[in-house]
């Protein structure tokens, strides 16, 4: 059913993974220059896949184990986002090419939030088909 709490974390996600990184920048350069995730391939595809990701799972109400797996690889994918940001702040020393780090860098770990969220709801779904069907 669409009208259950993990379709509205699971578009909470797909919304942090789609529209605020157009809103909050990953960081600014020593030059000036603010970076954004559509500034680059590589991060702006890692959102989108998790956008994606969000989007496919809520329509997959009826299969709960696949949106629970699809909810699973989608925690999977921020955070491999999320160690490529990690990565990015850690190689580079702090003033050569990394001036400020922005808030952008910790979207994923908001998204891993309401995805780990909306994968307890599933779970509790679940668990509760599964009892009525013992009292069959």
């Amino acid at each position: 059913m669409l009208q259950r709490i993990q379709t509205i974390y699971l578009l909470m996600a797909a919304g942090i993974s789609v529209g605020l990184i157009f809103v909050f920048h990953l960081w600014i350069t020593d030059e000036g220059i603010t970076m954004f995730a559509k500034d680059d391939i590589l991060y702006l595809g890692f959102f989108l896949g998790s956008a994606i990701l969000s989007l496919i799972a809520i329509f997959m109400y009826k299969n709960r184990k696949s949106q629970f797996v699809l909810g699973r690889l989608n925690i999977i994918l921020n955070f491999i986002l999320l160690g490529f940001f990690v990565y990015q702040s850690l190689n580079i020393s702090g003033e050569t090419a990394v001036s400020e780090k922005g808030i952008g860098m910790i979207l994923p770990i908001v998204s891993i939030v309401f995805l780990a969220l909306a994968n307890k709801a599933i779970k509790k779904d679940e668990d509760l088909v599964k009892s009525v069907d013992r009292l069959r």
